[in-house]
């Protein structure tokens, strides 16, 4: 079972919103559970609904209250995109840590020979106010994921945290420090979706005991 972006509870709840998690749903069926070899069940988005042994992918790192509703089953993998989530979220199942990763083949498309604009914020508004930016330089948010990667190759510096600075550094554009949670840059590194499957796979047959289906 796979409950994702497209399943019922998550178009009820978000309308179909297609914001950062959305897309890493995306990716996670697209580019990583076909790689994986597992009889455990999947939940690659917050929707309120999971199922027992199943592998749930972790997408707030702020609010781990979010995930509370995880109490009601059993038996789960939590993956966490940044380290210091696991531990929050420890008494809901058994976190593991899966650096974040993007579909690189994807990004690259948008990459430039040149980036013609100096400074840019990109990602979601709100994200802004987890830190101190510049005054009057551009912001890249609110549209879509295209156009999101378009207009962010044209910068030769952003600022942005996440999957979205790591997909500025695909794009060759110098990511710059503002959340104070993330005052080095170099902790986005760059992992594609198919590497990243390697890495999960290696950590489930650690839990599983290589327990897998194939």
């Amino acid at each position: 079972m796979v409950i994702s972006h497209l399943s019922p509870e998550y178009q009820a709840m978000c309308g179909g919103q297609q914001n950062g998690a959305f897309w890493y749903s995306h990716e996670i069926c697209e580019n990583i559970i076909p790689r994986i070899y597992t009889d455990r069940n999947w939940v690659t988005i917050r929707c309120g609904k999971a199922t027992d042994h199943a592998i749930v992918f972790i997408h707030n790192n702020l609010k781990p209250q979010l995930y509370d509703y995880l109490q009601r089953y059993e038996d789960l993998i939590l993956v966490c995109g940044v380290p210091e989530t696991c531990e929050k979220v420890a008494h809901l199942g058994t976190p593991i840590y899966l650096p974040l990763s993007v579909d690189v083949d994807y990004v690259s498309r948008f990459k430039r020979d040149y980036h013609p604009l100096d400074t840019a914020f990109a990602g979601r508004p709100a994200k802004m106010r987890y830190g101190v930016l510049p005054p009057d330089i551009d912001i890249i948010g609110g549209i879509s994921r295209p156009r999101l990667l378009r207009r962010m190759a044209m910068y030769t510096d952003i600022y942005a945290v996440g999957r979205t600075a790591i997909e500025a550094k695909v794009l060759g554009c110098n990511v710059l420090p503002y959340d104070k949670r993330f005052p080095d840059p170099d902790f986005w590194q760059v992992l594609d979706n198919k590497d990243a499957a390697k890495i999960l796979q290696k950590k489930l047959d650690e839990i599983d005991g290589g327990k897998h289906v194939q």
